[in-house]
Formats: structure tokens, C-alpha cells, sequence
């Protein structure tokens, strides 16, 4: 995705389908646009066929999945593993020539969203420390408690908020000195954070 350094945000589409109105989680698909709106790339949910469809069905948010990012040829840029977790989820992130980059880790916590942003030697760089009853609102911030960037659940309108779980996000920079790696990882991280907290299957578990 060639436009990562270029943009202060990014806006996350989920594209949903009909069976969503009936209860079935379908593979996640997302459009990632820029700040002037224009598409640059997208992202998908791999696992496919039977067995990926009842995983998706009883594990939500648990089950092992893979999202590929793609730039607008439609060519893979990355992807974002996720493990199967009963705990502290995790996504790991790795460019399209299987380089491991960072992960995002959650963390314990009782009355917070708490995750740490790693980089690709394992160091904690960014973390996420908010209340819940702030629950679309993801501040990154580093060790002098500085918000170098934030992702944002914004509304997406009654009739999909109603009857289907298709969410749209915000990825804001605040440090112009972060790198590729950097807002990729961050960028992934608006994947786990929409299974983690807005995935209908995994808020009725």
C-alpha cells in the first residue's frame, strides 16, 4: 500500500452481505480509502469453505483467521495473522515477503481496552490504555503518554447498526515521523479492534 506515507488518515469500509440480515457471519471484507476519499487498498478474511464458515459461526472472534491487505491492483501488501486465543487476543503482522513487522497484544484489564503495539523485535512502542464506556475511541500513545495516533469506529447509519454488524473506521497519524511498518501496523490493528468489540457473533459470546 503505496500511499501510507502520504495521508494523516485513513478510512476503513467493512463490506457486508444479505446473510448478515440473517444472523450468518460471512467472510470480513474491508476498503481502505484515504483522506481526499480515494481507494487505495483493500483487506479480506481468507479462511473459506465449510469449515471456515462454522468457525466463523461458533468461535467469532477466538477462531484462527487470516486477513490479506491488498494496494488497488490488487495486489498483497501483507497479512495479519490471528491465533486462536480464548484470552488476550493477538494479531501479527507480516509484509508480503513473509517479513514479520509487529503485532498488536491485548492485555489484562478490568475496566479498559488495554493492548500493546509491538514492533518486529517484540518492544512495546505504542499502547492502548481507554475506558470502556469510551468504546469507539482507540488512542495509541507512546511512553510520555503522547497520542501518536488514534483509530475511531464511526457511525455507520441506523438501518447497519440495526441489522448489520458492517462497521466503518478511522485511522488517524498524529506523528508525521512514523513509519510504513508503523501505519501498517497500526492500520491492521483497526482488524482485531472491529472482531474484538463490534463483530455481532463475538459480543453475544
Amino acid at each position: 500500500m503505496h500511499n501510507l506515507m502520504g495521508t494523516q488518515e485513513l478510512f476503513i469500509k467493512q463490506r457486508k452481505e444479505l446473510a448478515e440480515l440473517i444472523g450468518f457471519e460471512t467472510r470480513n471484507k474491508y476498503e481502505i480509502k484515504d483522506q481526499a476519499h480515494n481507494v487505495i487498498g483493500f483487506a479480506a478474511e481468507q479462511s473459506k469453505g465449510f469449515l471456515g464458515f462454522i468457525t466463523r459461526q461458533f468461535f467469532g472472534h477466538w477462531r484462527t483467521f487470516e486477513i490479506h491487505l491488498f494496494d488497488n491492483n490488487k495486489v498483497q501488501v501483507a497479512t495479519a495473522l490471528h491465533p486462536f486465543r480464548w484470552f488476550f487476543q493477538r494479531l501479527e503482522i507480516r509484509t508480503k515477503d513473509h517479513k514479520y513487522i509487529g503485532a498488536l497484544q491485548q492485555r489484562f484489564a478490568i475496566l479498559s481496552k488495554k493492548f500493546d503495539l509491538e514492533d518486529e523485535r517484540g518492544n512495546v512502542f505504542l499502547t492502548v490504555n481507554s475506558p470502556f464506556w469510551k468504546i469507539w475511541t482507540f488512542p495509541f500513545m507512546n511512553n510520555r503518554d503522547q497520542e501518536i495516533a488514534r483509530i475511531e469506529k464511526k457511525w455507520s447509519g441506523l438501518l447497519k447498526e440495526a441489522f448489520l454488524d458492517a462497521d466503518n473506521f478511522r485511522v488517524v497519524f498524529n506523528d508525521s515521523t512514523l513509519t510504513e511498518n508503523q501505519r501498517l501496523l497500526l492500520l491492521s490493528s483497526a482488524f482485531l479492534i472491529d472482531l474484538q468489540y463490534f463483530e455481532r457473533k463475538a459480543n453475544q459470546k
